[in-house]
């Protein structure tokens, strides 16, 4: 009996690309996709609402430019209506193929998710991994937390090793 490779998780520490996931979700096209946030799993009956696009040029609190594309995947946590599964892989790429007909999606754009019950407030989160399962691929969700940019860069650098630290280790903080 030929044995098969389990499959391997992906790991995106909050870190994710939309091209990148879309990648790491090709081989699973016939698998229902779950996802777990804020201590749940998604219902099967989920909806993605609403596919947004955008480019941001900011100024954080210590004066510093930034700017970033950003991919907003809006998904409701419906139960299920018919007694169907949840979306297929295959199915979820497919919708985010449609968009991209119609408006760029830049592989490279930061991956954020909207997440939220009808008799809910909608939350933030970034995705954490990929855990293919027996069965189906799960996408961890993780809540994202607000922080100064400036003060965060400053623990960073100081958390690396010497040959890398900066000369001086201010927050630029306003």
């Amino acid at each position: 009996m030929p044995i098969e490779a389990s499959p391997s998780s992906v790991d995106f520490q909050g870190d994710a690309l939309l091209g990148t996931l879309l990648d790491a979700l090709e081989p699973y096209a016939a698998l229902p996709l779950l996802f777990d946030y804020a201590g749940r799993t998604i219902q099967p009956g989920y909806h993605l609402t609403e596919v947004k696009a955008g480019a941001f040029v900011t100024l954080d609190c210590g004066g510093n430019p930034d700017r970033w594309q950003e991919t907003i995947l809006q998904i409701e946590d419906l139960p299920a209506s018919d007694g169907d599964g949840c979306m297929p892989v295959g199915k979820f790429r497919s919708i985010l193929d449609r968009v991209a007909a119609r408006i760029a999606l830049a592989a490279d754009a930061r991956l954020t998710f909207e997440v939220g019950r009808p008799d809910e407030p909608m939350r933030i989160f970034d995705l954490a991994a990929l855990a293919p399962q027996q069965g189906h691929v799960l996408l961890r969700l993780m809540a994202r937390s607000a922080i100064c940019k400036p003060r965060h860069r400053v623990a960073r650098q100081a958390t690396s090793p010497a040959c890398c630290a900066p000369a001086s280790l201010q927050a630029g903080c306003c």
